[in-house]
């Protein structure tokens, strides 16, 4: 298979869903953990498809929407700067802080500039060496390979004027922890196909075999989700607790060893807050101490803000799996894309957006 509308055929797709039905014998709650499959499953319906015993719960899978309240904060007071260009990816621009965000802070003259990738701002430095550039490093471990290479090109370039604002976060300790929660009903997890084609899927199968749940890897197309479907089901049917790759045209168990020696010579773990969660221990990288002159909140002594989330919102019980989006008493009546309460929901990979967009629940 090499085209998109092969992973879209309906004859395909209703086969995976006959086989479905006919193994389930009981409810199943499985959760997806990444925000491109939370849409992809919205759009196309997946959920509604699927038989009433399987319940698809959406999981913190948006690296938008976990980025804590607190970095976006600091991203504000950085780029309101007036030495500062403050470069981003377009979805973080209306992602609300405390009291404002990017979008407006642009609107009031800042210099705040979208880019499609942080090789983007690196040229931008070495364009305007009277300016402090700082790019905003956020993602999960898909994004940050290229966001460790661009400090690695600043260190060899000597640029005094590039810095990175880190809110890196890793996808396993995030499941341990959703497996924690006294109120967690997962039985059985999808893993985003794109992060293990960086790290692998090894961390999947120890987590799989502590915490006694299965897990697959799965990509983002209607028949890979049906497929992790399909074997999540088997595995639970069976009493088995196993991780799997169904993706195996993108991952590998080892992962991209070039990328994990960048990833390893640039970061070290670290704990990290996660937007409507808390601190999660070891679940973040930061840059490491031979790196430090590149880390804005260093550079700019940034303070850690006193923040508050709406008290309306609930996108933090959202991101746990603990509430479906539109069950939240807000949802497309307070909170909208237009004026969001939460990250969930101006996020293109939110759920609480794609419930929106894709018209689940009351807007």
């Amino acid at each position: 298979m090499k085209y998109l509308d092969e992973f879209r055929e309906p004859q395909l797709a209703h086969k995976l869903l006959d086989e479905i039905r006919s193994r389930v014998t009981r409810p199943w709650a499985l959760m997806e953990v990444c925000g491109g499959q939370t849409h992809s499953i919205m759009r196309h319906g997946i959920d509604q498809l699927l038989p009433p015993q399987i319940e698809l719960i959406h999981g913190p899978g948006c690296p938008v929407c976990v980025t804590p309240l607190e970095i976006i904060d600091q991203a504000l007071a950085l780029a309101a700067r007036p030495e500062v260009t403050f470069c981003s990816f377009g979805d973080m621009l209306r992602v609300p802080g405390s009291r404002t965000d990017l979008f407006h802070i642009k609107s009031q003259g800042g210099d705040v500039r979208i880019v499609y990738s942080p090789l983007d701002a690196l040229t931008l430095a070495r364009r305007l060496p009277e300016r402090q550039v700082v790019f905003f490093a956020i993602g999960f471990e898909t994004t940050a390979p290229a966001n460790a290479m661009a400090v690695l090109q600043a260190h060899r370039l000597g640029l005094k004027n590039f810095s990175v604002l880190v809110s890196h976060v890793l996808v396993p300790p995030a499941l341990e922890a959703v497996l924690k929660s006294p109120e967690c009903r997962v039985q059985g997890f999808l893993a985003a196909g794109h992060v293990c084609s960086v790290m692998g899927w090894s961390a999947y199968e120890q987590l799989a075999q502590k915490r006694r749940v299965p897990i697959v890897v799965t990509g983002f197309e209607p028949l890979d989700l049906l497929e992790g479907v399909r074997r999540l089901v088997i595995q639970l049917e069976e009493g088995r607790t196993q991780a799997e790759n169904a993706y195996e045209r993108a991952v590998s168990v080892d992962g991209n060893p070039a990328a994990l020696k960048v990833l390893d010579e640039v970061f070290e773990t670290t704990d990290r807050c996660w937007r409507g969660i808390g601190t999660i221990p070891q679940s973040g990288w930061q840059l490491r101490p031979t790196l430090a002159q590149y880390d804005a909140l260093r550079r700019f002594e940034l303070a850690c803000p006193a923040t508050a989330e709406p008290a309306l919102c609930q996108s933090g019980r959202v991101l746990q799996g603990l509430l479906k989006p539109d069950q939240c008493p807000a949802f497309g009546r307070e909170c909208s894309p237009r004026t969001p309460l939460g990250a969930t929901m101006v996020s293109s990979e939110g759920a609480c957006a794609a419930y929106f967009r894709h018209r689940r629940g009351p807007c």
